[in-house]
């Protein structure tokens, strides 16, 4: 099981993969594709993912994809992750997609492994411990709005583009896209969506229930960003315990008939009464104040 990053090390500076020294992409500028910085002071809790390929428009590409995978398996393995934010540091895009430039170089095999690589990728995304939120400021087409699908919220400027566009091209969603979007949409509506490969800005999914927030975009083309992270100080009070079982209930949950999900709630529910948490959220009640929770 690989440890957890020691906090002052992600506090001080971007976190790297090891395999992110030998990479030639960003090689030339020693800067890291997949960026980790925790957030200090009020904010402490609150863990950011900065993508940052520009050259390749955030574009999924074999070294950005390892360094995302390891980048999850260091921080679900911390504690101290109360909300997870999914953001870019490239200007007018959240993530452009699959590298279509490396796949054209891979075999029909390497293909398949490759995407067998992204759909576990969105995987791990999903079965992230702590809650996700993805700040889509700009173009998440394709396998980007597969990466955001997979996140718990989503959050996306008015201008911000999307959409899974893969018969566009030839292809279709291979990276949970065909599951996720049902799910999040309803069957009827994710059929028309992908069969026409259509793109809607913020305001349009937000219609279509697609993100839960659409906010005007601002000069420095961060407003997602910023409304992404006063949803993470809202979660961020809350009990941590609490929090993630909530999130182990609703999406097992949602993945069975109704009684099952009530006996996985009652499961969850049974695993929360016994912590610290609880009897703080009671006490607190009790005397008016506002609760100090700890994650215990």
């Amino acid at each position: 099981m690989l440890r957890a990053l020691p906090r002052a090390l992600r506090l001080s500076r971007p976190w790297r993969s090891p395999g992110a020294r030998d990479c030639a992409s960003n090689a030339t500028t020693g800067t890291a594709e997949i960026q980790v910085h925790a957030l200090t002071g009020p904010d402490q809790g609150i863990t950011e993912i900065l993508m940052n390929r520009p050259h390749a428009r955030n574009a999924l590409g074999n070294i950005f994809v390892s360094e995302l995978l390891e980048a999850l398996a260091q921080l679900r393995e911390d504690q101290q992750v109360r909300v997870l934010i999914f953001r870019s540091g490239v200007k007018g895009v959240f993530c452009a997609g699959a590298d279509l430039k490396e796949r054209e170089q891979m075999s029909a095999v390497e293909v398949g492994i490759f995407v067998q690589r992204l759909r576990g990728l969105m995987s791990e995304i999903a079965a992230f411990p702590a809650p996700t939120i993805a700040a889509m400021d700009g173009f998440a087409l394709g396998g980007g709005l597969e990466l955001a699908l997979a996140c718990d919220l989503r959050i996306a400027a008015s201008t911000a583009v999307m959409g899974l566009i893969e018969t566009t091209r030839g292809l279709l969603p291979g990276a949970g896209g065909t599951q996720r979007l049902p799910r999040c949409l309803g069957v009827a509506l994710a059929k028309e969506l992908i069969f026409t490969g259509r793109r809607l800005n913020g305001v349009q999914a937000q219609e279509l229930g697609l993100v839960n927030h659409a906010v005007a975009q601002n000069e420095e083309g961060n407003a997602a960003y910023h409304r992404a992270l006063a949803l993470a100080q809202e979660i961020l009070p809350q009990a941590p315990i609490a929090v993630r079982l909530g999130k182990v209930a609703i999406d097992r949950g949602m993945e069975v008939d109704i009684a099952s999900g009530m006996a996985i709630e009652h499961m969850c529910y049974a695993q929360n009464i016994p912590t610290q948490d609880r009897l703080e959220g009671m006490a607190a009640f009790r005397e008016k104040r506002p609760p100090k929770f700890v994650g215990k």
